[in-house]
């Protein structure tokens, strides 16, 4: 009787709870992608081609395409020839935006791409692994009549791979290679109301700089921000969760700390992982409206790797804590093994992601991939915290495994247990699978509403109402781990209530002898966890 009785006693409670926390689940999907216009925003530019005779330009003067005193023109390379301009005279430029319209500190983050027009010539073929060296300043002003004020400057070399589908005959002259987009610009912060980007391509054919590169028509680029509207949704978001979590967290340490036991093992790695999700949610981002914090983007990676590091911890420790074995595992150390390789493959990503985005903060233009070395480190990083994750996965199914084992092996032996005894062990079966059902479910969420953004047009149409899907996954996925956080502290949270316990210290002193011994101390005399309370509240009814 006891078994069903566990078995049914989330009938009330639990399913009050699993159905106000699917409520809020459903308002996270519905915000997104109802509310939110679509997180990003691509823009394309086709730079101008302006002409620069004067020696040291792009250290007293900026090239504008257009507007108050804007450049001189070229309408293509054809015209350069005609008036003996040198190619090193001539600066691709570009501004951002376009006219009539302004940059918002809403945007958060400029990613720029580069696509390059390479027209096919009997005399200047495109080389097999060429290489093209680009001189490229960014400056920025808030108003058309003040002067450029500059950001970086900086050479760089991006590597061109480019096919050409059509035989190279006088014939084919004039058509276009399919050259791949090169990784250009990033930065994370948009402060100023407007950008000016000059690119140069110096030619020097002693040093074969920018030699065999082919005829270059234009350069193209494409700039992506994210939308004024999804960052408004998503910072209201972060600002509504912050309380939220720290008011149960609060809650969940205080009812730890009446406890006369000091707190076990996984009720620290539980309040830790309370701890990383405020870190994510505490919407420090309100600061970059009003400040140019360009390491906003840099922070948030590092914010969401030491979540994802708790929350695989969390699980090593949750299925270890489930054992229900005779091992001592109420230490950090005792779970070296599984938790090493997390530590290792969260260093060698905080690695990667300091050489890529840490050195953007001094050079917006530097990307890892346009260097052989660069590559092969970066590949080197992701490599070793890919073998560290499957060595991880290695871990946790082996621990699920065990459990379940261990699971059927308890089964036979609840009726020869004592109430209590019996009711603690059916208490440790039911709330391990309740949990890993949750979390199933959550990770499939995951995986599923990524795979749906990837692949559908980021939006669905359902009569006069549109769906952003991709808003959509970021809200809701965001939401769902908050959630999944939230029923953490509140269900394993110690009661300060005592639900007869003197019939159950009776039950354990006159059992003491048995074998079987109460080795998971999530679950002691001194304080139930709350699903645990309700399992015996519910029995003695």
């Amino acid at each position: 009787m006891a078994g069903a009785i566990i078995e049914n006693m989330s009938t009330k409670k639990l399913c009050i709870v699993g159905g106000i926390l699917l409520v809020f689940q459903v308002i996270a999907f519905l915000v997104g992608g109802l509310i939110a216009p679509s997180p990003t925003t691509a823009v394309s530019y086709t730079s101008m081609k302006c002409i620069d005779v004067r020696k040291n330009h792009h250290k007293t003067k900026w090239l504008v395409p257009w507007g108050a005193n804007y450049c001189e023109k070229l309408k293509d390379f054809d015209e350069a020839m005609s008036r003996q301009i040198e190619a090193n005279d001539i600066v691709f430029a570009v501004h951002v935006p376009h006219p009539g319209k302004e940059m918002s500190p809403w945007f958060q983050f400029m990613l720029f791409i580069m696509q390059l027009d390479i027209a096919f010539k009997m005399d200047n073929d495109l080389r097999e692994n060429a290489e093209i060296t680009l001189d490229v300043s960014l400056a920025y002003r808030d108003n058309e009549l003040d002067e450029w004020e500059e950001i970086a400057h900086a050479v760089e070399i991006r590597k061109l791979k480019c096919t050409f589908g059509s035989p190279k005959t006088l014939e084919s002259e004039g058509r276009h290679y399919d050259c791949d987009f090169l990784p250009f610009m990033e930065i994370g912060s948009v402060a100023h109301k407007y950008y000016l980007i000059n690119i140069r391509l110096p030619v020097n054919e002693r040093k074969g700089i920018n030699v065999g590169i082919g005829e270059i028509k234009d350069i193209r680029l494409v700039g992506i921000h994210q939308n004024g509207g999804f960052t408004k949704v998503w910072f209201a978001m972060k600002t509504f969760l912050t309380p939220s979590i720290l008011i149960i967290m609060v809650w969940y340490w205080r009812r730890i700390m009446l406890m006369t036991r000091a707190p076990v093992l996984l009720e620290k790695v539980i309040f830790a992982l309370g701890i990383s999700m405020t870190f994510i949610n505490i919407p420090v981002e309100w600061f970059s409206i009003g400040f140019d914090w360009t390491w906003m983007l840099l922070f948030g990676d590092i914010r969401q790797g030491i979540f994802y590091a708790m929350l695989l911890s969390f699980w090593i420790i949750f299925c270890g804590e489930h054992m229900m074995d005779q091992n001592e595992r109420n230490r950090l150390s005792g779970y070296w093994k599984q938790v090493g390789p997390i530590a290792v493959g969260s260093f060698c990503l905080f690695v990667f992601d300091m050489c890529e985005r840490g050195v953007q903060l001094k050079n917006p233009f530097y990307s890892i991939w346009t260097t052989e070395v660069g590559t092969e480190l970066a590949m080197a990083f992701i490599i070793v915290a890919g073998i560290c994750l499957c060595l991880y996965f290695l871990f946790l199914c082996f621990m699920v495994f065990q459990v379940f084992r261990n699971i059927s092996g308890k089964r036979s032996s609840l009726p020869a247990m004592s109430k209590a005894r019996r009711l603690h062990y059916e208490g440790l079966i039911f709330r391990f699978k309740f949990l890993m059902l949750i979390t199933l479910a959550c990770a499939a969420m995951t995986v599923i509403f990524f795979i749906v953004s990837q692949v559908t047009e980021g939006h669905w149409k359902w009569g006069d109402i549109t769906i952003q899907l991709n808003s959509a996954f970021f809200t809701g996925i965001y939401g769902m781990w908050n959630l999944y956080v939230f029923a953490l502290m509140f269900l394993y949270a110690p009661s300060h209530k005592n639900y007869g316990d003197e019939q159950l210290n009776s039950d354990l002193g006159a059992n003491s002898g048995e074998e079987l011994q109460l080795t998971t101390t999530i679950t002691h005399v001194d304080g139930p966890t709350k699903v645990y309370k309700l399992s015996r509240k519910e029995a003695q009814e």
